[in-house]
């Protein structure tokens, strides 16, 4: 993360290794509410700070997932919408 104009800047690069250290936190497998709860509780502090990302953080910690997927480092599946270490 950076600072620009005394704002936080949250990348994308950020939310992947957030998405990827919950999952591991929580045990290699988890709901999304789950994750988002954990990135919640972990980085409250620079989501506030980051300006508009406050409002669209969890969108972009979807997309996140969806990458990581596409590069075999995570899985999805189930009713309960679980993700997946890999």
């Amino acid at each position: 993360m950076a600072r620009a104009w005394g704002v936080c800047v949250i990348t994308k690069s950020d939310l992947k290794n957030w998405v990827l250290t919950a999952l591991r936190d929580l045990g290699g497998s988890a709901r999304v509410v789950e994750i988002a709860k954990h990135i919640w509780e972990n980085h409250e502090k620079d989501l506030r700070a980051a300006g508009d990302i406050f409002y669209t953080w969890q969108y972009g910690m979807r997309w996140a997932a969806q990458e990581l997927q596409h590069e075999g480092k995570l899985s999805k599946g189930g009713k309960n919408r679980t993700w997946f270490l890999r």
